[in-house]
């Protein structure tokens, strides 16, 4: 609820630069016909995950996983690393943060281990891997349309390098965090049955062809759009109690909707111009990091959403945009309000009576948001050609 009222006050605050004159209102319009799309596509991915999860998918995907481990712990994260990488890069971040952390705790708690290093996993992978194509982060897909819509293909020919280096050093970072814990033996325990074969098959049938959907060139909310749709016509048919209300994230649309006009009217009163001063323009190494820093200090001060719509009009290219991507997408370790994702998994981790201090996430943050950030930008500036 408080994500509602934060989105409703900053509502209010555009449309008061809508009234006043302030805020032209040609440019909200505008700014409306570039985000509907990908408010639509969250609305929509965000149904048919909560779907497939009331439906056991990933939780049998958990038990099958604790078996793949072959009882061996480390393994078994490499698994829960692997799976938080692939919901990330095609699923979206705050997928990865609602419905991968009950699953991976479930898991731990299933084989008898720590849940600690796997939430820990969960919620950095959650931030770092969502790099890679325009559905994995909100972000990705605004910067998507400033490119001038490039494919899912080409966008990613732009953020693999940075990409592949924002998985494995958080990755690294938890396994040398937590190696005690990891170098252990587990038995895998009973597989739970399924209690619905047929919701079962349709949620994973319809999750595995979205999947293919979300990188083929067609835009995003429309698979997005169908794939829900279906969804909701198989429970509506099976189990018409789980259609509810609750399964829109409408908190997660009212605080987007408020940040996009919000931060549309600061750029009006001239918020680029002091920001262009701050982050560079260039593309050299040095200058592609000043702007990937400035987005990371950016989103731990006020949210990683926020940020990059103030840092976006100067950016001024695709590398830069992609250096932009970095410091708001792999940034975000360090506050608890860095990324809704973040806020999202403590959530969880809270319904799910899983205790971590703040300080202890703040301070290990404050070690591996830097280093994520500064190897995956000098990874983009090698690959770029830049010096």
């Amino acid at each position: 609820m408080r994500t509602a009222i934060v989105g409703a006050v900053l509502l209010a605050l555009g449309a008061v630069a809508l009234a006043t004159g302030l805020l032209p209102l040609a440019d909200a319009a505008e700014l409306w016909d570039r985000v509907w799309p990908i408010l639509l596509f969250v609305v929509a991915v965000t149904v048919v995950t909560e779907l497939a999860s009331e439906a056991g998918l990933f939780t049998e995907i958990a038990q099958l996983t604790a078996r793949w481990g072959r009882g061996r712990a480390w393994v078994l994260w490499l698994l829960v690393v692997a799976f938080a990488t692939v919901s990330t890069v095609f699923l979206s971040l705050d997928t990865t943060a609602v419905l991968l952390t009950p699953v991976v705790i479930m898991l731990a708690r299933h084989v008898g281990l720590s849940p600690l290093p796997f939430a820990l996993t969960t919620v950095w992978l959650a931030n770092t891997a969502s790099l890679l194509l325009p559905v994995s982060n909100l972000t990705n897909l605004l910067a998507q349309h400033t490119m001038g819509n490039p494919s899912p293909l080409e966008f990613a020919a732009l953020t693999a390098a940075p990409a592949a280096v924002a998985v494995v050093v958080p990755s690294v970072a938890v396994f040398v965090i937590a190696r005690r814990s990891l170098w252990v033996r587990y038995e895998p325990g009973e597989l739970e049955p399924i209690e619905d074969r047929v919701l079962f098959w349709w949620s994973g049938g319809v999750v595995a062809a979205l999947v293919p959907a979300l990188i083929s060139g067609v835009p995003v909310w429309i698979p997005a759009v169908v794939a829900a749709l279906v969804l909701i016509v198989v429970f509506a048919v099976r189990r018409r109690a789980v259609l509810r209300f609750s399964l829109v994230p409408w908190q997660l649309v009212v605080l987007a909707s408020g940040l996009f006009l919000f931060i549309e009217a600061l750029h009006a009163v001239g918020l680029g111009t002091l920001l262009a001063a701050v982050s560079g323009s260039g593309e050299s190494r040095l200058e592609l990091l000043r702007l990937s820093v400035t987005g990371m200090i950016g989103a731990n001060a006020i949210d990683n959403l926020p940020a990059y719509l103030a840092l976006e009009p100067v950016a001024g290219s695709p590398v830069r945009l992609v250096a932009l991507l970095i410091g708001v997408n792999a940034g975000p370790l360090i506050t608890p309000w860095a990324s809704l994702a973040t806020l999202l998994w403590h959530q969880r981790l809270a319904s799910l009576d899983v205790q971590i201090r703040w300080s202890r996430y703040i301070l290990l943050g404050l070690i591996v948001a830097p280093v994520t950030v500064v190897l995956a930008t000098l990874a983009l500036a090698a690959a770029s050609g830049t010096a």
